[in-house]
């Protein structure tokens, strides 16, 4: 990624903005303060003509100097590459003043912050759109290849599977016993169906399982439902969460406790699709290290996503997709499985809340850990009250995902797979 970041392609495209920017001031204090543009109608006539110089004369300089070849005739400039730019860059600023902004202000995020991320992303999503199709001409085969983030499924040309190449899995690695954790905090409405529909499916596949259920210090008749259900179903067992209360200390608990070879994260609400687990645990038993299921690829389905929640989502995960350079675009949702190993090697965990649903799948990503991804379907809850509140979880989110990206920019690799890999066998050298 920090090899990407600094190609020549991308750091001509950032000094080339730069030059515009710096001439959108220079003509703005020129029309202003030197033609006599005083009057608030007149100082908007100069913003507008400045901002389309600005543009006209960054376009140049990309077309020029940054995306270099092509067709360079009146009709294809005029007529296609110009207006699309014009798009491109109008995208980027409506972006990040009507969405990314105030989202982050709502969600109290550090102006400064806040003002970084907003260049950041809106900076990438012009750089993005203007390398994907506005300096691509159709006679190009990468021009019907090339999409932006998907807002649903239906937009994505991903295919059902998508897989990281880059990394051998070993499909010698087989799961005995899946563990399902689940965390639990006043769900006495849904946890028994939840429970007893994965129960259910997995005995159908005939899979060896065991569930268990983090009790979060409910205040309601969780705990015992789950005695119940535990007397029914040997299958079946449950703790009360020995850290302080929270999303993220449940699931840290259930990871510290379970006994299989592999562990799904699954909500008590019932809104993971049983069927996606078999789904995940017959690809882990292809050798991944770890199954991610994505929402918004091909085959996958949301289904009464809150339309507020789906727009940060979708933002969020932008984010983390451009930061980390990842094909995959659906971090920050909890359901997702690992071996065993792979829990150990992430550990320990640090994230109290619900930005532990990044971490997880960062960190195993940056240490080195083999994935794949399949679309998954996900169902918002009919019964009781989500515990995730958007606006106390914008900074803990980015604090986790900076983070894992210092980590992986700044540790020089001595959390990877392979430094462990090769330690351990120095070791079992000098032992042998």
């Amino acid at each position: 990624m920090l090899k990407k970041l600094f190609q020549p392609k991308i750091l001509k495209f950032l000094l080339g903005g730069g030059l515009a920017a710096a001439l959108n001031l220079v003509l703005i204090y020129l029309i202003i303060e030197k033609l006599g543009f005083n009057t608030p109608f007149l100082r908007n006539i100069a913003n507008v003509v400045s901002i389309e110089i600005s543009l006209i004369f960054s376009f140049f300089i990309y077309r020029t100097w940054v995306w270099t070849g092509g067709i360079w005739n009146i009709r294809e400039v005029l007529f296609r590459q110009l207006p699309l730019y014009h798009v491109s860059a109008g995208l980027a600023v409506i972006t990040r003043i009507l969405f990314i902004f105030p989202i982050l202000d709502w969600l109290k995020v550090n102006y400064a912050i806040n003002t970084i991320i907003g260049a950041l992303v809106s900076a990438s999503i012009n750089y993005l759109i203007s390398d994907r199709f506005v300096f691509k001409t159709p006679t190009q085969k990468t021009w019907a290849t090339y999409y932006p983030e998907s807002l649903s499924p239906a937009l994505s040309l991903n295919s059902t599977l998508i897989k990281d190449e880059s990394i051998t899995v070993d499909a010698s690695k087989s799961v005995k016993t899946l563990s399902i954790v689940i965390p639990a905090y006043n769900e006495e409405d849904c946890i028994v169906q939840t429970v007893h529909t994965i129960s259910r499916v997995l005995e159908q596949e005939k899979i060896n399982y065991e569930i268990l259920v983090v009790n979060d210090n409910s205040k309601d008749n969780t705990e015992q439902l789950l005695q119940q259900i535990n007397s029914e179903n040997s299958k079946l067992r449950y703790i009360n969460n020995y850290y302080p209360n929270g999303f993220g200390f449940a699931v840290r608990c259930g990871l510290e406790n379970f006994t299989g070879d592999a562990v799904a994260v699954v909500m008590a609400d019932s809104s993971d699709a049983p069927e996606d687990i078999v789904n995940y645990y017959y690809k882990l038993q292809e050798g991944y290290d770890c199954v991610f299921g994505s929402r918004f690829i091909r085959g996958g389905k949301v289904i009464d996503y809150p339309s507020h929640k789906l727009i940060v989502n979708r933002l969020a995960n932008l984010f983390i997709k451009i930061l980390f350079g990842l094909n995959f675009n659906d971090t920050t949702n909890a359901f997702k499985i690992y071996r065993k190993d792979v829990i150990e090697g992430i550990s320990p965990l640090v994230s109290h809340h619900f930005n532990l649903t990044v971490e997880i799948p960062l960190k195993a990503i940056v240490r080195g850990y083999s994935y794949t991804t399949i679309p998954i379907t996900w169902r918002n809850r009919t019964t009781g009250v989500s515990k995730l509140k958007l606006k106390e979880m914008g900074s803990r989110y980015l604090f986790i995902v900076l983070y894992i990206w210092l980590e992986k920019h700044l540790s020089r690799g001595d959390y990877h797979l392979s430094k462990k890999r090769l330690l351990a066998n120095q070791r079992f050298k000098s032992n042998g």
